[in-house]
């Protein structure tokens, strides 16, 4: 009778033990991030004087805050995989019905409160429409949108909301100052911290992203998909409301079209973070780096003093490129 020993299983090649640091630094993970480096490049050899300077780079987060506070709405619903087109206009909504109670002599707490319970009703509507009528999202929160903005007209009479009260505490909200960089900036990193601890470190989080893959197989499992998707459109609701006081509160006054030039950057920063990171993920820090891409695009434009049109033009190749890219990591990630 023979004795058999057992092969001690061979260890791992240096090569592939160094595999995944690499791969977390290779252009798939975070390919936002290089083509950061070569927008800062070129710009810089163009515009060596005006550039590369630290008032771009406050100019560049001062200026795209609002921005990333908008696309940070939009990363819970995606996971879900529902569309929220309705966030502009609650931007738009909680802005001008805080700014209306502030010159009507209501306290500027209390005001952002009310246009708070505005974003969170029109969010409630959201989750009432898709989950419980169960209309396509994209359609469903593009009609509650227009109804909104409909609604915002026919109250303000399409005039803009001002008066010197929104001078005072009101205007705090987004003027306050934390060394060079407005509150928004800051508003939007918490915001992002916050979203990446829910999603990458708590169980909803984890159901979040079962139901954006496989919602049928989320049911199986026992989770409430319908339950996730209303929480979603409600978290988003959330984010745009306040998103929009710190819009009113940077003009110092609201206006009834003030979110609708938030809607294509901010789907466009989305989809580009979901590329990032946590490949064919929605993710925050993701959506951020991507926030941060443009902003660095659109300033040098302003910079060079490009047309007009070359900022929504190179905002929308970057949205075709990251949906693109979106859907091709999506697929890999089922094969696998």
């Amino acid at each position: 009778m023979t004795l058999q020993t057992e092969r001690p299983a061979a260890l791992p090649s240096p090569r592939t033990r160094s595999t995944p640091r690499w791969a977390a630094l290779g252009p798939r993970n975070i390919g936002a991030v290089y083509v950061l480096g070569l927008i800062v490049v070129l710009f810089t050899i163009y515009l060596p004087v005006t550039y590369p300077t630290l008032a771009t780079v406050k100019q560049v987060a001062n200026g795209y805050s609002i921005t990333a506070m908008a696309a940070l709405a939009l990363v819970v619903p995606l996971a879900t995989r529902t569309f929220d087109l309705s966030f502009a206009y609650v931007m738009t909504l909680s802005g001008v019905t805080a700014a209306h109670f502030v010159v009507a002599g209501v306290h500027p707490v209390l005001a952002m409160g009310l246009g708070m319970l505005a974003a969170l009703l029109i969010g409630a509507l959201n989750g009432l429409v898709v989950v419980g009528m169960r209309i396509d999202s994209f359609i469903g929160t593009l009609a509650t949108g227009s109804l909104v903005q409909a609604s915002i007209i026919f109250f303000t009479n399409d005039q803009i909301v001002s008066g010197v009260e929104l001078a005072g505490g009101f205007a705090q909200l987004a003027q306050v100052q934390f060394g060079g960089f407005t509150g928004p900036a800051v508003y939007a990193v918490v915001l992002a911290a916050l979203l990446w601890y829910l999603l990458e470190h708590t169980v909803t989080g984890r159901r979040i992203y079962a139901v954006g893959f496989n919602p049928d197989a989320a049911r199986l499992a026992s989770i409430r998909v319908d339950r996730i998707r209303f929480g979603a459109l409600i978290v988003s609701s959330a984010i745009a409301g306040f998103a929009g006081l710190c819009l009113a509160s940077s003009l110092s006054a609201g206006s009834p079209t003030a979110g609708t030039a938030y809607l294509l950057p901010a789907f466009a920063a989305v989809f580009v973070g979901a590329t990032q990171l946590r490949a064919g993920r929605f993710n925050a820090w993701g959506t951020l780096i991507a926030v941060v891409m443009l902003g660095a695009g659109t300033v040098g434009l302003s910079l060079a003093a490009a047309p007009n049109y070359a900022a929504d033009m190179f905002t929308g190749v970057v949205l075709i490129g990251a949906l693109a890219a979106t859907g091709l990591q999506r697929r890999r990630v089922r094969r696998g």
